[in-house]
Formats: C-alpha cells, structure tokens, sequence
C-alpha cells in the first residue's frame, strides 16, 4: 500500500463510539427492512464479534456487487436503496453493512478510499476512462474495544467468476481488499484514505463522481448499464483460453 492520508472523522463527537449507533439520514437504520434484515441475520448471536460476522457475510453474498447500479442522488447512495435492490456497489454495500451493525446495537461508520482496481472490467474501466475508483466505501465497527474496518463488496459469486479470493471477516482483524487474487495477479491497491464519517458524504461524492468520470454517467445513471457479472465471467473465459 502506497503511503496514505490519516484517516479522519467527520465530527469531534464521533470518536465516542455511542454517538455511532443511531440512524443517519443515508445510513437509516431504523428503517423496518433493516432492523428486519438484522434481526433476521443476526437471530441467537449475542456477541457483538459474532454478530459483526454475521452481518457481513450477509451483507457480502445476498447483496449482489453491480457498479453498474450507482445512482447519483443521496436516495441511491443510501443504505436503504441497496437493501431493497439486493444490490450496490462499494459505497452503498459499506452503508448497509453500517446500518444493519447499528441496527444490531454495534457502533460504525462508514470509510473512504481511493483504490487502483486492476480486476474491473474493460468496458467498466472504458466507461470511467481509468481504473482508480476514488471513494471506495469500506465499514468500519467498534468491537472489543477497538475500531476494525471489513469491505462487503464483492458477493462471493462474483468472486469465483473473477477468480479473487473471497474476503472473510472474524471481527477481529481488518478485512480489507486482497491485493491480489487466486492467480497470484494484482487486484486492489489502496492509493489515498479519504477518512471515516458518519453518513455516506454525497454532497462530496456525486460532483467528484461527476468530475472524474464524465464519460460514465447519463444524468444521474451509468450510461447504458450493463451485466458485470456476465462481462466477468467472458473476461475470465478468455484469459482462460489464453492461458491453457
């Protein structure tokens, strides 16, 4: 990893831990769907560790990664938007992930990086005329004492499709982005920490997005869409038969 910012926070009052419980207005999580997803996923845990695993691996495989789904309005950067979708993409995967730890009574908030993808897709990485993702959302949970940051991003069907290393979280240690994935190529680079808050920044975001990607975004939608998973999967197709 490449040397980096310090990590900040949005107020002096989020370095206490119980001002990071309650809802904000892009990380609802007193939202009936989330507090039902948490309940859900969380049923008989009782250890916040526990619950933290729980939450995550929910959050990683039953929220389908489609970057192909942002939406550049702060209702499609919310937690909410992503749950009732059952896909996102890193920023709105992190705000769930925040919101349904809230929800089960463990303190988060939401970070932000710069990473340098080398996995993504050609047409992805044409629409966006490079392949550095600025605001790559990761959770960051108050557990044990300590902060630990996890990324849910990638669903782990999209990972066997690209051959990344599915990434596990214990609750314990940093569950970051693997740099590189099951072929021993590399695949994430963390280039600039943009800091921690707590709610998704959309006011900062959606006109950086806007700046930095022209070409990828119709108004407020991906120009054109698109399956990434099936552009995936064809990728990994033909570097297969390239590499027999």
């Amino acid at each position: 990893m490449s040397r980096a910012t310090p990590l900040r926070v949005a107020s002096d009052t989020q370095d206490d831990p119980a001002s990071l419980l309650g809802p904000t207005p892009l990380i609802a999580s007193d939202d009936p769907a989330i507090v039902a997803f948490a309940d859900r996923v969380v049923g008989d845990a009782s250890a916040p560790v526990e619950r933290a695993r729980c939450l995550y691996y929910a959050v990683r495989d039953e929220i389908r990664y489609d970057p192909y789904s942002i939406e550049l309005t702060p209702t499609g950067l919310s937690a909410t938007r992503c749950l009732a979708e059952a896909a996102g993409f890193c920023v709105t995967k992190a705000a769930l992930f925040v919101a349904v730890a809230r929800a089960a009574g463990i303190p988060a908030r939401i970070g932000f990086a710069d990473v340098r993808n080398h996995l993504a897709t050609g047409r992805l990485r044409a629409l966006m005329g490079t392949d550095t993702f600025c605001f790559h959302g990761y959770a960051d949970l108050y557990l044990e004492g300590r902060w630990v940051k996890a990324t849910p991003t990638f669903n782990i069907e999209l990972c066997e499709r690209f051959r990344v290393r599915a990434l596990d979280f214990d609750g314990r240690h940093d569950a970051m982005l693997h740099a590189f994935d099951a072929d021993g190529r590399r695949h994430m680079e963390y280039v600039n920490f943009r800091g921690v808050f707590d709610d998704v920044p959309h006011a900062t975001i959606i006109p950086t997005f806007r700046a930095l990607y022209p070409g990828m975004f119709d108004g407020d939608r991906v120009k054109g869409r698109g399956d990434f998973a099936a552009e995936a999967a064809a990728e990994r197709a033909t570097f297969v038969a390239g590499n027999p």
